[in-house]
């Protein structure tokens, strides 16, 4: 098995020398494809540094890599370009890694930060710790050495020891800097990157980099290119170095497009943070028709002449064990090492090289390669990062044929062209392929790989259906009864996997409804929606869903009128409704969706004037309407149809109303009159 090596890393990287009050001094995330310029090698280990395109310390790829061969005993250390530090009594370094520990040697493996301010002729430690368990680690540590205060001074992470007690290091994200008083840093946006048209949660982390706890703050989010924002404030409890998640109460409303959305921090501890310039993020966002669940695709190239492969498969056993329903998985027996695998077919060696493995074990997930076993961490990150692609298969065994006869249905929330459904008719579990590792059982073994002839073009809000019949006695199967049959989505030219499923096991197809019909009807609307029937098989309900929202389950109709639909369906934005058909045992069958016109909207007084000021407010908000009725009916709704405030006031030109004790937010205005109704969106601060 292959080993990768580790060590010595010394912090980071370009160096950005800041003004005056804060320093940071190097920010490196290494995202190159070599070792980042004016860094270097001290001691041994010279051959044992690199950048690979891997994510282990938890940072994006790349990182920096320490791999065990060549292998020595020593010391091994990566520095930065000299800094000038006149003036600094100390400094702070931050930085993610990953262990992956072989003891052999002595095993011991020490890590440690030294700084030089003789270009490397001699180095005073300022932090080392001992590593013996393989895992993920941060390290943030305030460095006061000799060296501080001087003008050219090297800081560099060591490694100590013999690389033969490792398989590698991998570091990521280097920041060194001067630390201040009050400095809270807007570390990440955590909304994904793909959104469902409608409201969505705006979630983001902050670290605390001062030395003073953070006990409150303010932040706000924004749409970059709009004027209007939504501030919070949120109270905490964060010590140094101390990271937080936080979530604006206030939700996102977006539809479909592509945005920058910012999240910055206006205030800590209701004083100006003393560092500004890491208090905001900025990250694009691609709001979708809707968004679905991402079920993690598993490609795993093993043999059963594969010593290590022993042990890679007990691990992926317990993963899928602990992880029933979150994952698709594959496996592709190898002809190696020799004699390979008895159960080794030509479709095995088209994805062995359309991935370029040339060893096993070997891992991909969702396209990229990874660790051997998958961590438990990286299934979790895939399957809770929402997917734009639905897959919903089904498929029945004819015995008397041996044949197979699969449905595929394909559904996009977004057009995406040029992609590539594949198929993996399974065998669950085989004992005929023993070989000389000492296995005498295999999972999820590969016995062929059907695809889509040509590449597919996915519409938004349109499904595709793929039908498959392939004769089983032409594979190694062993038992017809125990198949599983994996679909996927693959983007054949970046490798990217945009969602996989299993298909449901000897079974019916789950047809989804069709034909939608969406209007509305009353006075005051209401929408009303009508549907048929799947074509060719009977539900026992369906589920409705509004942007994202489920409204009903398993509703036993064709036709559903949205009794308490939230008032912002009908605000002139464009919203979706899915029908979606379920059959016994929760099988669910892709979306049926349509849009709700911008012409379905609350009925508008066109002859007369109606305006709501100050907008955004902050206590009182007026309302003036020229409407000839003796009354208004005045109502405010948050964004999600819940009732906030009810009037009734008789007729007068300017109607002022207390909005002071509603929470920061935007709410919805709707003034009824005996001509008709208006609804205004407004923001409270």
């Amino acid at each position: 098995m292959k080993k990768t090596i580790l060590l010595t890393i010394a912090l980071l990287l370009s160096v950005s020398i800041f003004a005056q009050n804060r320093g940071t001094l190097i920010q490196e995330t290494f995202d190159g494809k070599t070792l980042p310029k004016g860094w270097s090698i001290f001691g041994g280990g010279n051959k044992n540094w690199s950048v690979t395109a891997t994510d282990k310390a938890g940072g994006a790829p790349n990182e920096l890599d320490f791999f065990w061969d060549p292998d020595f005993t020593g010391t091994s250390r990566f520095a930065t370009p000299a800094i000038n530090l006149t003036g600094i009594s100390s400094i702070v370094i931050s930085f993610k890694h990953y262990f992956d520990y072989y003891p052999y040697y002595d095993g011991i493996c020490t890590l440690g930060i030294a700084t030089s301010s003789d270009n490397g002729a001699t180095w005073n430690t300022g932090w080392s710790q001992v590593y013996n368990q393989t895992g993920r680690y941060v390290v943030n540590e305030i460095i006061e050495t000799d060296d501080m205060g001087k003008e050219n001074v090297m800081i560099c992470i060591y490694f100590e020891g013999s690389t033969k007690d490792i398989n590698s290091w991998q570091f990521d994200d280097i920041l060194i800097f001067k630390q201040e008083e009050i400095d809270a840093e807007v570390l990440s946006i955590n909304t994904d990157s793909n959104l469902g048209n409608g409201n969505n949660n705006i979630v983001f982390s902050v670290r605390n980099l001062g030395k003073t706890a953070i006990t409150s703050f303010k932040a706000k989010f924004q749409i970059e290119g709009e004027s209007e924002f939504i501030e919070e404030t949120f109270s905490t409890n964060m010590e140094t170095f101390s990271i937080e998640q936080f979530t604006f109460e206030t939700p996102l409303f977006a539809n479909v497009g592509e945005y920058k959305l910012n999240v910055e921090i206006t205030s800590v501890n209701d004083n100006i943070d003393n560092y500004a310039d890491n208090n905001i993020k900025t990250k694009n966002i691609d709001v979708k028709l809707g968004t679905c669940q991402r079920i993690p695709m598993i490609e795993h190239f093993s043999s059963s002449t594969c010593f290590p492969c022993v042990f890679t498969n007990k691990g992926m056993d317990t993963l899928t064990d602990n992880n029933p329903g979150k994952y698709t998985y594959v496996k592709y027996p190898m002809n190696g090492p020799s004699p390979g695998d008895p159960y080794y077919i030509s479709d095995c060696g088209t994805r062995r090289s359309y991935y370029n493995v040339n060893n096993v074990p070997t891992i991909f997930l969702d396209g990229n390669k990874t660790e051997d076993p998958l961590p438990q961490e990286k299934l979790d990150r895939s399957y809770n990062t929402a997917s734009f692609i639905d897959i919903r298969g089904s498929f029945k065994v004819n015995e008397t044929d041996n044949t197979i006869n699969i449905i595929a249905d394909i559904f996009s929330y977004s057009d995406i062209k040029n992609v590539v459904a594949y198929l993996a008719i399974n065998e669950k579990t085989t004992t005929e392929n023993i070989g000389s590792n000492g296995e005498t059982e295999f999972h999820h073994i590969l016995m062929k790989l059907l695809t889509s002839n040509a590449k597919l073009n996915l519409e938004a809000g349109k499904h595709q259906r793929l039908e498959f019949t392939h004769d089983m006695s032409l594979t190694n199967v062993e038992e017809l009864s125990d198949l599983e049959v994996a679909i996927w989505i693959q983007n054949y030219s970046t490798k990217e996997i945009y969602n996989s499923r299993f298909a449901y096991e000897y079974s019916d197809h789950v047809y989804p409804a069709q034909n939608l019909n969406i209007t509305t009807i009353g006075d005051d609307p209401k929408l009303k929606l009508t549907w048929e029937a799947p074509e060719g098989n009977t539900p026992d309900g369906y589920n409705i869903i509004i942007d994202g929202i489920w409204v009903e389950e398993n509703f036993k109709e064709l036709t559903f009128i949205d009794e308490n639909s939230a008032l912002n369906v009908y605000d002139g934005k464009t919203h979706y409704v899915e029908i979606v058909a379920v059959y016994e045992n929760g099988k669910r069958s892709v979306s049926l969706i349509g849009k709700i016109s911008d012409v379905v909207s609350v009925n508008e007084i066109k002859d007369n004037k109606c305006s709501v000021y100050p907008n955004p407010v902050n206590d009182i908000l007026y309302i003036e309407t020229q409407t000839l009725t003796q009354t208004l009916t005045i109502e405010i709704y948050d964004v999600y149809g819940r009732l906030q405030d009810y009037k009734t006031i008789r007729l007068q030109d300017n109607v002022a109303i207390d909005v002071e004790n509603l929470k920061s937010g935007i709410y919805f205005v709707k003034i009824s009159t005996e001509k008709g109704n208006i609804v205004k969106r407004i923001i409270k601060r």
